[in-house]
Parts: C-alpha cells; structure tokens; sequence
C-alpha cells in the first residue's frame, strides 16, 4: 500500500505466536493484509509451531509409500522375468515328459520283448519323476499369480501418482525448504518486532494435568539454545522441592524429575526462573530470594521494603499471594502492594543480580480486586478474577505511568487460576488452573511507524 505523497508509511503488524503441542488440523502460516481507514497498512501473521506443518508430513510419508511401492513394483518385475523364462523351461520340459511317457506305453503294446523290457525299465525310472508333473502344474499357477500380483501392484502405484498430484505437485525437499525460510524470514520479522500491545489470548491448551489446586510452572526465558527445562511447583506454601523436568516433552509424557530442596519455603504463587536462577518470596515475609541452580545456593536475598505480605494484600484467590514476581522484554519485576499506597498495586522493576529495586509505579488497582496478574512489554495486564468467567480488563503502562480499561476475554477452563505469567521466549502465558497446568498463545500489535 503506498502512502499518500508527503507522508511516512506506519505499518500495523498484529502477530499470533504459538507454542504447545503441534497438531494433525495445524496448517500453513497465511498472510493476509488490508488498508485502514487512515489509509496504514495493516498486515497480519498466523504461525503455528515452529516444525514442518502435518500436510508437508503426509506428503513425505506418501512419497515414502509411492517410493515402497516403486522398489517393490521393480523387485516384481524381476522375478516375472525370472518366472517367465522358468516357466518356458518347464512347459518345455512338461511336453517332453508326456511324449516320453506316451512312447513307452506304444512300445509296451507292442510286445516286443528284448526292448520292451529295457522300455519298462526305463518306465520305472519316469514313474519316479511322474510327481515333478502335479508340481509343474503348480509352480504355473505360481507364475500366473505373479503376474496378477504385477498388474495390482502397476495398479496401486498409478493410484499413490494421483494422489500426491492431488496433495500438490511440489517435492518433499523443496515444501521443506520453503517453510525453513519462511520460519527464518518469520523470526527475523518477529526479533524486529519485539514488543507490543496485548489484543488477544487464545483458547488455553492443557499441558498435564498433575499437583494440588494452587501452583506454578514455568521455563526459563533466557536459557541458552537447547535448554528447554520445565520447572514445577506444587502449593502456595510450606513447600522446599521444586521440579526440574528436562524437556517441556517429558514434563507432558513421563514422571521422571530431578528434586532441588530450597533453603526456605515459598509463598504464594509468584515465583519465577530467570537466566538460571529461581526467584521467589520467602514465606511468611518481605524478603526476596535468589536461588542459583547451578550451586544450589542462595545468590542473593533481600527485602521489599513496605510490601505486604502473610496474606496482607493477596490476589482475590488468597494463597499467601501478596508478592508476585515475573518477567517480561524489559526483566525482572514485582506486583505487589503497600499501606502507603492505599492497598494499590505497586510496580517495581528490580535488578536481577542485586534485587535492588530500578524503578517503581504505583496504580489505583486494589491488589486484593486483583484475579491475576502479567507483564508484557512494560506493561501490567491485570484479571477481573480467578473464576468462571474471566478477561483481562485493567492494563498499566510505564512507558507513559497511564492505564486503561480493556475487554480481553480468558477462557478459564478449570475455574480456578492460581497462577498466570508470561514468557517473552515463548510469548504465551503459563497458568496453573485448578490442578492443571496450561498454555495461552497471545496476539501483540506492532506499531514501526
């Protein structure tokens, strides 16, 4: 779309990342684009999971079935081949030992007896070879079914032709090439587009189902290339072990974790994995700790001055909730709420190695109106609630110290959220929702004016 003479060109990019499970119905990444009516170009990407979509899947097992039926329909061939010239030897042979069979008895009739008996000995010797003939008989048979088998097989491989032409013409190689680099071209698009304004939350996708009511999940945002480990949280309180889970693969399918003990209990919900360590809220307290999983020790503590905490100003769920951590694009923050500010959620952005708090906001939310709580890019999205129905309804921007009421809707599937945090790596939102743990992908819009 060009713009009009005179003026910039402002593109609206709206971008669904999506994580979980990949599934059959999971298709092509589309693009579409339209012109508002500020005549800006409003272009939007869908992206399912980031492998080769299942149509390109059934194509390859298709061509890896045509290619089967290819070798074998050659494997056939040559033991036609075979069967035909075997077979004109045999009927060959076949004729010869009836006429064989035939002179013998003409000379027995004839009585005569110096030849007839060396006839009848000679006789004697075919009777030996009489049953070769009933299996001649049956190794035709055999020949004839090869040849049956042949003209299937011709049959099977026309059929598996047309339908790969009806699948699309293009080579395995070449459809996985393509999609490579539109996964490439859709990263470098989306590393540009490293922030935006929250639109939309998906149906959520249940994960596993496992633990108490109350918990959290969570992976690391920062880890290196490789490192995809799940780690896991059961309850809101009196609890030291946290799970370590390879794989988000084996956190799905296996009970098979390693068991890290924590100098102190948690509390509340609220606890986060950043670039290697856990950050949580020591229970019963103000105080921050930083756990180093690589040494199994304490890094770092310290107290957030004036917060709440021992169920002072929870979330509406209560579960010791008073101090929640999370990450988002800019780092480390904490959601809580102190008596100078009214109850009101307080913003802090803390350094992640000294705790030390960067920066605060206070808002005129109640923590305790408060279901849950996200960041997404600098931005704080607040829930109406924790159960039946929910939307995201509050939003508070530091970029600009102002807030918004919004209708973004939450499927609360299991009634009952005790935890939801986003992940910039993943950009989706982990909940744990009555006893099951569970994904939302999320829609930013872009402004690159």
């Amino acid at each position: 779309v060009r713009p009009p003479p005179g003026k910039l060109l402002s593109l609206n990019f709206v971008t669904t990342d999506k994580v979980g499970p990949s599934t059959p119905e999971e298709g092509w990444q589309v693009y579409s684009s339209a012109q508002d009516s500020e005549g800006r170009c409003v272009c939007t990407v869908v992206a399912p999971q980031q492998t080769v979509c299942s149509r390109d899947a059934r194509t390859k097992q298709l061509r890896q079935l045509l290619e089967k039926v290819q070798n074998m329909s050659q494997s056939i061939e040559a033991l036609d081949q075979r069967s035909q010239r075997d077979l004109q030897f045999v009927e060959k042979m076949e004729v010869q030992l009836k006429g064989l069979e035939n002179k013998f008895k003409q000379v027995e009739d004839g009585h005569e007896s110096n030849i007839a008996r060396q006839y009848k000995s000679i006789k004697a010797k075919m009777e030996e070879l009489r049953p070769l003939i009933p299996v001649l008989e049956s190794y035709k048979a055999d020949a004839l079914l090869v040849r049956q088998f042949k003209e299937e097989a011709a049959n099977v491989t026309e059929l598996l032709g047309s339908l790969q032409e009806q699948l699309g013409g293009l080579d395995y190689q070449e459809l996985h090439s393509r999609v490579i680099s539109l996964e490439d071209r859709l990263k470098a698009c989306m590393q540009r587009l490293a922030c935006g304004k929250l639109t939309g939350i998906s149906e959520p996708i249940t994960i596993k189902t496992s633990g108490s009511r109350f918990g959290s999940w969570m992976t690391d945002p920062l880890a290196p290339a490789g490192d995809n480990r799940v780690w896991y949280m059961d309850g809101y309180h009196n609890n030291r072990f946290v799970r370590e889970y390879q794989s988000m693969s084996d956190f799905m399918t296996t009970d098979n974790f390693t068991s890290h003990r924590l100098p102190h209990p948690w509390s509340g919900t609220g606890q986060v994995v950043y670039n290697g360590s856990l950050y949580f809220n020591k229970f019963q307290s103000h105080t921050i700790i930083k756990f180093d999983f690589s040494t199994s020790l304490i890094s770092r503590s310290r107290q957030l001055d004036f917060a709440g905490y021992n169920n002072m100003y929870h979330y509406s769920w209560g579960g010791h909730s008073d101090i929640d951590l999370m990450v988002d694009e800019g780092g480390l923050w904490a959601v809580y709420a102190t008596n100078q500010n009214a109850g009101n959620i307080v913003l802090s952005q803390l350094n992640p190695n000294t705790l030390q708090i960067i920066r605060s906001w206070t808002t005129n939310h109640p923590k305790r109106s408060a279901g849950e709580a996200f960041m997404i890019c600098g931005t704080l999205y607040v829930t109406n609630g924790y159960s039946g129905g929910t939307k995201v309804y509050y939003a508070f921007s530091t970029n600009s110290s102002t807030y918004e009421y919004i209708d973004i809707p939450l499927t609360n599937k299991y009634s009952h959220l005790s935890m939801l945090d986003y992940n910039p790596r993943d950009r989706a939102l982990y909940a744990w929702n009555n006893g099951h743990q569970v994904l939302y992908n999320v829609t930013l819009y872009h402004i690159i004016q």
